[in-house]
């Protein structure tokens, strides 16, 4: 097997209805540019509040992509 190099990047993704869709969210928007992702890790879930009330869910999302640069 030829050796690889994976990069990772951090996003986060929100949704105003759930953490799945939040992370979901993120890791759509990145396949839109990103070839030959391997791994999405959710590192943290939070929420946004207003006055005391869940305003969005945010998923904060590492993903792995196979590392084609110089």
């Amino acid at each position: 097997m030829a050796e690889s190099v994976y990069k990772i990047i951090e996003l986060v993704g929100t949704s105003t209805e759930s953490w799945e869709k939040a992370a979901k969210a993120a890791v759509n928007k990145a396949a839109s540019s990103l070839r030959d992702m391997r791994i999405a890790e959710i590192s943290e879930l939070d929420m946004q509040l207003d006055d005391g009330k869940v305003q969005a869910y945010r998923a904060k999302v590492k993903v792995s992509f196979k590392y084609e640069g110089d």
